[in-house]
């Protein structure tokens, strides 16, 4: 069990870092949430029956403590607004991570800011398929739905992304011209 369970963690805990960090917005957060999952995977790992690949598995799980740890917060859905508020949530260190490298580029600080307007499952669909390159099957299996579902919260979150960056573009200077978000 301990060799599979560090070849899990080597595969894939930088993976699941970075999807907790654009769920909660916070480095500290997303540590101690990658170290929740972990536990969880070590309790668990013998049920696990191998119906999906041990990343959807993972994502399952890491997406599942994202959400208990927004319902721990003492005002869910107002803290749940503040985790995602990225005026507030600003992230300093050192050595940026590649994502806060890419952040500072203007035309895709607009496209995360966009993100704070999407539902939790817009955002969480946004989130696997566009960052974590999850295919529609795998994001289903993730988050528990079907495939028309993934489907139907992808076309709107798009659709609401770029209703919102069509009404910033020429705001506070913003360049963006026209951002297609393509994957099928």
């Amino acid at each position: 069990m301990d060799s599979v369970f560090q070849d899990l963690y080597e595969k894939y805990h930088h993976d699941v870092f970075q999807f907790l960090f654009y769920m909660v917005k916070n480095r500290e957060t997303a540590e101690d949430l990658v170290q929740e999952v972990y536990i969880r995977v070590y309790k668990s790992h013998q049920k696990f029956e191998g119906k999906s690949s041990e990343r959807t598995w993972l994502y399952s799980i890491a997406r599942n403590a994202a959400i208990d740890h927004f319902r721990k917060q003492k005002s869910w859905k107002q803290r749940l607004m503040e985790n995602f508020d990225w005026d507030k949530q600003q992230i300093k260190d050192e050595h940026p991570i590649p994502e806060e490298i890419a952040l500072q580029k203007e035309e895709i600080q607009w496209i995360y800011k966009s993100l704070d307007e999407c539902t939790v499952d817009q955002r969480s669909v946004i989130i696997l398929r566009y960052i974590q390159s999850l295919s529609i099957s795998e994001t289903a299996e993730v988050l528990g739905w079907t495939e028309s579902k993934v489907k139907t919260t992808q076309h709107r979150a798009l659709k609401a992304v770029k209703k919102i960056l069509e009404a910033n573009v020429g705001k506070e200077g913003s360049p963006l011209e026209k951002i297609t978000m393509d994957r099928s």
